[in-house]
């Protein structure tokens, strides 16, 4: 996967994510998951895009851990939504799998960087 398709990839995940939130009820335990999922999903994309211009291969590195760490989180905070009975997971499901697959193309990413020297 090309830089700027991840860069496409995350920010259409990020809307996803916002139309979701927008789409919840209106209780306060939706409203509250709702705001954890909306901070960390669209973090994924403007994070990624930090490390995009990272000014060094250990900065890329950090940088991309961010990406991994909010997409992790992100994933959490639709299974709430989920198990808590705010959302029904038919609802979060392709959603869930972009997470993952996102999560995963990050996580393979570190592993090959951390297996050559850095500049």
């Amino acid at each position: 996967m090309t830089k700027s398709e991840l860069l496409q990839r995350t920010k259409s995940y990020a809307l996803r994510v916002i139309r979701v939130v927008q789409a919840l009820p209106r209780t306060d335990v939706a409203r509250i998951l709702g705001q954890q999922l909306l901070r960390a999903g669209t973090s994924v994309g403007a994070n990624y895009r930090a490390a995009c211009r990272a000014r060094s291969g250990p900065d890329f590195v950090n940088k991309l851990k961010i990406v991994e760490e909010e997409g992790d989180e992100s994933l959490y905070w639709m299974e709430l939504l989920i198990e808590s009975g705010s959302m029904p997971s038919r609802r979060l499901a392709a959603l869930l799998r972009e997470g993952d697959e996102i999560v995963a193309i990050v996580v393979s990413a570190l592993k090959t960087l951390r297996s050559r020297p850095l500049a």
